[in-house]
């Protein structure tokens, strides 16, 4: 059976096997930094480091075991090992003694331990007896990671309800030089454009381009250093996307008057395509055969912003290529330049998609249960192939929802739907820091909280952090009060201009830091274990929202 990876373009960057040697049932293997012992009966993985230490080795009781469809990979767990990673994960730095499934999730609003989020990266570290280690468990069904939690301290376990136990392993002697294997392997985040760096103004209910206008005259009016705003589902004819409302009658001369201003623009872009004759995404999908279907060949209907629609089949190369194209007339043409995936874990309204939805063709052929984790990182490979083919050498800006390891070479991502609390403006940082560890440098969370309406100081306080974020986006749900930066009483707009300025005096730093995510792998938003890996201070509870922004900032 042919390896296979939504993650990974390229096979071929796994360690090259310089030396074997068989006895009995035990076969020998080296590479230039690893020893593994493979045995056969039963089968069983221990791995060495060139120093004979062992890193990582299969419990013997249990090792790969099947339940079904179910596969599990069973481990020793060292007495001091701590776990860190996992991406998009509440809960502390030290994932030891904790259960966590992968499964991407739409949930608004949601609770400060709640798991599963958005996103999926099935890839952690592993530290003890002064040594580290990374696996990275490359299976997109629904996974599971318990970290010793339960009665049995003795073991740790990985595992899928269906798909292959297919994992990489990675031997760093440093958590740094994990990061940068792991990144070499699933892919680094290409340089941004330098816009999307600077303070991004969003809001759900912007609808009509004087109420853009005005906003983006009033930053400059009160000079407070912005670059982009984000529009957000009412700039579209019945929210069906690749479309502009009869509201915005020249879209080209909206774009052009806040270029003239110094501001870009983002525009939300959501897989639903709605069911309506004549529209254009339809009847071209509709005869190109590029949505999902049920196992009978009907084509899935689901209920979204839109109403009834189809949803794309991004497993299909030709599928991507379509997508892509569609950002020219309705987009790029008219100089967007930023485009924001959302409502891809893939979300429907009154039920989840079902599990036998089908993707593909032939031999290609899979089900949801196997493309649900993958379908934000496959739109979002759409989206950023499609428009940087389309703008001429600029590079564009994607920013999504949902994910899967390799997300980091096509697309931002922001935490989703959080809440108006300082709680969640913590937990964020805690969810970056994870997900830049995790190989995703590009992240970012909805400043002042998506529901709610902060207080003027939790306002400010927020945007003095949000400053270190790599997106500075404030952003908020249609329902709750305006969130502009004036909005707050002079005292405080006086306060957040300073802040905005500060933003834009590290952006030189900010942008030499990206260029080393993108050379490296390294992450913007750095946690301690990072670079205190053995200090047990920096896995203590008092100290897991302190975090390095870049090589020389610590931001505490």
């Amino acid at each position: 059976m042919d390896d296979f990876s939504f993650a990974i373009d390229e096979l071929s960057a796994r360690g090259k096997i310089i030396n074997t040697n068989n006895s009995g049932s035990k076969h020998f293997y080296a590479t230039d930094s690893l020893r593994i012992v493979v045995e056969g009966e039963p089968f069983r993985i221990s791995i060495y480091n060139n120093k004979n230490e062992l890193l990582n080795a299969d419990e013997n009781a249990l090792g790969v075991s099947w339940f079904g469809n179910q596969v599990t990979c069973y481990k020793q767990l060292h007495q001091d090992e701590k776990f860190i990673g996992l991406g998009e994960k509440t809960g502390g730095i030290n994932r030891r003694g904790n259960f966590f499934q992968h499964w991407n999730s739409d949930v608004p609003g949601y609770a400060l331990n709640a798991d599963p989020l958005y996103s999926t990266i099935p890839f952690f570290i592993g530290i003890h007896d002064k040594l580290t280690y990374g696996i990275f468990f490359d299976n997109t069904h629904k996974s599971y990671f318990n970290f010793g939690g339960g009665a049995d301290e003795e073991l740790f376990s990985f595992g899928a309800d269906d798909g292959e136990m297919n994992y990489y392993f990675f031997g760093g002697s440093s958590v740094q030089q994990i990061i940068k294997d792991y990144t070499q392997l699933t892919g680094r985040t290409p340089m941004p454009p330098l816009w999307s760096l600077g303070f991004q103004q969003s809001r759900w209910g912007y609808d009509n381009p004087e109420q853009l206008l005005t906003i983006a005259k009033t930053f400059r009016e009160k000079k407070m250093p912005a670059d982009v705003i984000v529009s957000d589902i009412n700039y579209m004819d019945n929210y069906k996307i690749f479309t502009w409302s009869n509201k915005f009658p020249s879209v080209k001369n909206m774009l052009g008057s806040m270029k003239q201003m110094g501001f870009d623009m983002v525009t939300i872009i959501d897989p639903g395509i709605k069911i309506e004759k004549g529209y254009k995404a339809y009847e071209e999908g509709l005869a190109q055969n590029h949505f999902a279907k049920y196992p009978n060949g009907k084509i899935y209907v689901g209920h979204v912003w839109p109403g009834r629609c189809h949803f794309p089949d991004f497993t299909k190369k030709s599928t991507r290529e379509w997508w892509g194209k569609n950002f020219k007339e309705a987009y790029v043409d008219n100089g967007v330049k930023g485009f924001w995936n959302d409502m891809n874990e893939p979300a429907a309204w009154g039920r989840e998609f079902p599990n036998l939805i089908e993707f593909g063709e032939g031999k290609d052929k899979k089900t949801l249960y196997t493309v649900k984790n993958a379908y934000g990182l496959l739109m979002a490979k759409a989206t950023y192939e499609g428009t940087k083919s389309l703008m001429n050498g600029q590079r564009p800006f994607v920013l999504t929802r949902a994910s899967y390891s390799g997300i980091q070479k096509y697309s931002a991502q922001w935490t989703g739907d959080n809440v108006s609390s300082d709680e969640h403006m913590l937990l964020g940082f805690r969810l970056l820091n994870s997900m830049g560890l995790s190989g995703v440098p590009y992240v970012g969370m909805d400043i002042g909280g998506f529901m709610g309406n902060p207080t003027p100081e939790l306002f400010v306080r927020w945007m003095s952090l949000g400053i270190y974020s790599p997106l500075f986006r404030n952003h908020t749900h249609y329902g709750y009060n305006y969130r502009e930066p004036w909005l707050f009483g002079e005292y405080n707009t006086e306060k957040i201009k300073k802040i905005l300025e500060q933003r834009y005096q590290l952006l030189p730093y900010l942008y030499s830091t990206f260029y080393q995510a993108h050379q490296t792998g390294m992450p913007i938003n750095r946690m301690l274990p990072i670079n205190y890996t053995f200090d047990e201070k920096v896995y203590d509870g008092k100290f897991e929202n302190q975090f390095l922004f870049g090589d020389n900032m610590l931001i505490a």
